[in-house]
């Protein structure tokens, strides 16, 4: 997951709008969002390491990573970062306990951004920026570098999201703010490390290359009767679209006494 997009508490009818981009390697083996047989959430899969990169629950627990660009200082991490979404998913912590255990053992990863939520509670931590983050209401993007990092995909998304918020929300008209395949212009670009002609290939929101893309778009809904509607376009590699995911379903009510 390369880019999260997400209106917490900015509509009045939806408490959380996100939209999601998952950039990866096409030959790296992946199940298109599926209720789990061997845990109870709603995610894609990653069939290499067993994790998946941004799912949800019934009993409204929300998880999303993306990966921390650092070339040159990165490396492998102990454990896959697909499994901080789906420990915590699968898992009963709160967000903030989850976080605080987390924060004992975040090495044996490489670098990540992680986003929980519960019960329309959301949090934030990453392992570069050590810090646990609680969210308050407001529009935010998560990239590859720091938390609402303005990265010129992540500032132009945000600016497309509020504007839709001030009209009917249309998930094709998310789908649409997550398939903008325009380059940033060399002088807005981030600095991370990589070369120059990687990094405008990087820059727009909808990636395109020949080994390496945008896997899967996601556009996420939670309305204020708590229905969630969940749509996931794959693409199986640069030119070519896949299947089209689309679930609708109501969380549970929520636990008033559950704590942070």
């Amino acid at each position: 997951m390369c880019l999260i997009l997400f209106a917490y508490r900015q509509h009045a009818d939806y408490p959380l709008i996100l939209i999601a981009n998952r950039d990866e390697y096409y030959a790296r083996p992946t199940r298109d969002a599926h209720w789990w047989d061997d845990a109870p959430l709603f995610a894609g899969r990653d069939l290499e390491a067993g994790g998946t990169w941004l799912g949800i629950t019934r009993q409204s627990r929300f998880a999303a990573v993306t990966n921390v660009r650092e070339p040159g200082g990165m490396r492998a991490g102990k454990n896959s970062r697909g499994e901080l979404t789906r420990n915590f998913l699968a898992g009963d912590a709160t967000p903030r306990l989850y976080l605080e255990q987390l924060a004992a053992q975040d090495r044996d990863y490489a670098g990540f951004n992680l986003l929980l939520g519960e019960a329309g509670d959301f949090w934030f931590y990453s392992n570069r920026d050590p810090g646990i983050r609680r969210i308050e209401p407001g529009i935010y993007g998560i990239s590859n570098g720091a938390f609402d990092e303005p990265w010129p995909k992540l500032s132009s998304g945000k600016d497309e999201l509020a504007a839709l918020l001030q009209g009917e929300i249309i998930t094709a008209d998310l789908m649409e703010l997550l398939t903008d395949h325009q380059i940033a212009a060399d002088h807005k670009l981030p600095q991370t490390g990589v070369s120059l002609d990687i990094e405008r290939m990087l820059s727009s929101r909808f990636i395109r290359s020949p080994e390496y893309g945008t896997r899967a778009c996601t556009v996420l809904t939670i309305d204020r009767e708590r229905r969630v509607d969940f749509s996931e376009q794959n693409f199986r590699d640069a030119d070519h679209a896949g299947d089209l995911i689309h679930e609708n379903f109501s969380l549970e009510p929520e636990n008033i006494t559950a704590s942070e």
